[in-house]
């Protein structure tokens, strides 16, 4: 029988650099998903514009951490640079709360909580592979 051909995922996370809790524990969530596989493109640490362009052109989609959005200007400047790629963006509600930025719900290709599951259904959704 043939195996399947196992997909990686190429994701650009915001993040607001080294020991951000809410990344930290994002990338958790998708570390414990059983059968996806992704990479996150995003160099927390390395975020000169330039840095942050190559980063996000090799993604497939964006992941945004709502809750980091309007108390950084650094996520501020990742969901710019997509925006203006054009990239398809995942929005993540911060956790337990229901309401988002409402300009990052307008340019958002989907929205979700932190349920793994979700989350996952949810990119593979936007790349047309689910």
């Amino acid at each position: 029988m043939f195996e399947e051909e196992t997909r990686v995922h190429d994701l650009f996370i915001t993040h607001n650099g080294p020991g951000d809790e809410e990344y930290i524990s994002f990338i958790q969530r998708l570390l414990e998903a059983p059968d996806f596989e992704w990479k996150d493109h995003g160099v927390p640490g390395q975020n000169q514009e330039e840095e942050l362009e190559e980063q996000i052109q090799a993604s497939q989609v964006v992941v945004v951490l709502s809750g980091l959005y309007n108390r950084y200007p650094e996520v501020k400047k990742q969901v710019k640079i997509a925006r203006d790629m054009e990239k398809p963006m995942l929005l993540i509600r911060p956790y337990g709360l229901e309401e988002v930025p409402v300009e990052l719900e307008e340019w958002a290709s989907g929205v979700v909580g932190w349920n793994r599951v979700c989350i996952v259904e949810e990119i593979e959704e936007i790349l047309g592979l689910y």
